[in-house]
């Protein structure tokens, strides 16, 4: 399956106990079809003491959500939409907005 979502694109949760949060994606899983989302579906974990966190104990990270559970923001109007994909002029794929056919960096 395509996987229309890429890093530092920012999404919003569709479904889940975090429904209706955004953030930005800080990595794709692509193996698994999961995401990672800032501050968003956190987690407690309990650690052990390392040299980079000496004190150890209780850490909030955030888990990964499947990508289905997670839509493209529209850059033009701040909404949830779909992503298609186009061919340009000089011949390069584009993915763009479905709902404002605003071109997705």
């Amino acid at each position: 399956m395509k996987n229309k979502i890429k890093k530092n694109d920012q999404v919003i949760v569709i479904a889940g106990k975090s429904k209706g949060q955004h953030g930005k994606v800080l990595r794709v899983i692509p193996d698994e079809s999961r995401v990672i989302v800032e501050k968003v579906n956190l987690v407690k974990r309990h650690t052990k003491p390392t040299q980079t966190n000496p004190r150890g104990g209780i850490v909030e990270k955030e888990a990964s959500i499947h990508i289905s559970n997670v839509m493209l923001l529209d850059p033009k109007t701040n909404q949830r939409t779909r992503v298609g994909f186009r061919l340009e002029m000089d011949g390069t794929k584009v993915r763009y907005s479905k709902k404002s056919g605003e071109k997705i960096a």
